[in-house]
């Protein structure tokens, strides 16, 4: 049974959300996000949901990096009550999405995999990510290990898109990521979100 989207989803999916005229879109972080949710299904809130609460093991410092990595315009975390205080807002804003809903049947099959066979080729891959900055991969393997694989490996897919100084993937190392996409049981566009990162011959 595959995932309940071919598109990119969760936390990963909610730090896109933070780009350049994210303003646009509403007032507040808080407002940007309830207001997606209100626009979407209820299998994307309670995969954000369940990405938020496994965010939760992470120290506070650690969610911080996770956070300004993955966003590109992401608001002053200190704004926001810190990066462990809006992570919680998330799930908040997930809840009350979900109790507007008379029925909301959980997520099961693919949409309920951590990955966890895969955590030893997450890790590698975050370690090959040699244009990530060396906190940025240490935060990501904290994710792997202390929340789930799979959570690491598609915020290390939105990482390497709003990385700087014009990152580079190796066509060898893309066909990694594919294998572990397929792994995850992920859609089509999950992992070709990053093909255009694969360097000219």
């Amino acid at each position: 049974m595959p995932r309940f989207t071919e598109f990119d989803f969760g936390v990963s999916w909610v730090m896109s959300f933070f780009h350049q005229d994210w303003t646009h879109n509403g007032a507040t972080a808080a407002d940007v996000v309830a207001k997606t949710l209100a626009q979407s299904g209820d299998e994307q809130a309670l995969a954000i949901r369940r990405d938020a609460r496994s965010l939760g093991n992470l120290p506070p410092s650690t969610l911080e990096v996770l956070w300004y990595a993955g966003a590109q315009y992401m608001p002053a975390l200190e704004s926001l009550g810190g990066a462990a205080e809006w992570t919680r807002t998330v799930v908040a804003l997930c809840d009350a999405r979900l109790s507007e809903s008379s029925d909301v049947p959980p997520l099961t099959g693919a949409d309920i995999e951590d990955g966890v066979e895969c955590l030893d080729a997450v890790v590698a891959e975050i370690e090959a990510t040699q244009f990530l900055e060396a906190e940025v991969r240490a935060a990501l393997t904290d994710c792997a290990t202390h929340c789930t694989p799979e959570v690491a490996f598609r915020v290390l897919l939105r990482v390497m898109r709003c990385a700087s100084d014009y990152p580079t993937l190796s066509s060898e190392q893309y066909t990694r990521l594919e294998a572990i996409g397929a792994d995850l049981r992920y859609g089509e566009f999950v992992v070709d979100s990053v093909r255009y990162l694969i360097e000219q011959q």
